[in-house]
């Protein structure tokens, strides 16, 4: 039986990073339990609302953040805060397909497409990977806000 499953980043601000990659997805950031977000609300403001009626700290409520595939298909992302910043390559990334079947010139003019799509949201651009057939179709590599590694594939 298959599991789903649920990608859990480190983070020194979860709200911002969550807002990241919920933008960078097509994602949405959940409203807290029991709460209806009212249309165009923003879902991160309401969150901090919540958590002030609750009694939570100021200083405690950007411990934590969620993006969620709107049409539960991908994993639901989960942002904790820690106190340290990233220091050393991921072990573990996210690769976004952004240009599935596509090859050569096409394929490259649809990552860099996208690449500027997520440079203006705030990520960085670190390399662009050539295609080298058969076995690599090529591919851009970028940094989230917090410098976490991803791929566009």
């Amino acid at each position: 039986m298959s599991r789903e499953i649920q990608v859990t980043v480190d983070a020194y601000d979860p709200a911002a990073v969550a807002r990241f990659w919920a933008e960078a997805l097509g994602y949405v950031i959940p409203g807290p339990p029991g709460v209806e977000l009212p249309a165009g609300a923003d879902p991160l403001a309401v969150w901090q609302e919540f958590l002030a009626r609750i009694g939570v700290p100021e200083e405690q409520r950007n411990t934590r953040a969620a993006a969620e595939d709107p049409e539960g298909r991908g994993p639901r992302l989960f942002f904790q805060q820690v106190p340290e910043d990233k220091t050393v390559k991921n072990r573990l990334h996210l690769d976004v397909r952004a240009a599935p079947g596509m090859q050569g010139e096409e394929r490259m003019a649809a990552l860099e497409g996208e690449c500027a799509r997520l440079v203006a949201l705030g990520a960085t651009r670190l390399r662009r990977v050539e295609p080298a057939p058969p076995l690599d179709g090529g591919h851009i590599v970028l940094a989230d806000p917090e410098g976490n590694e991803f791929c566009l594939d």
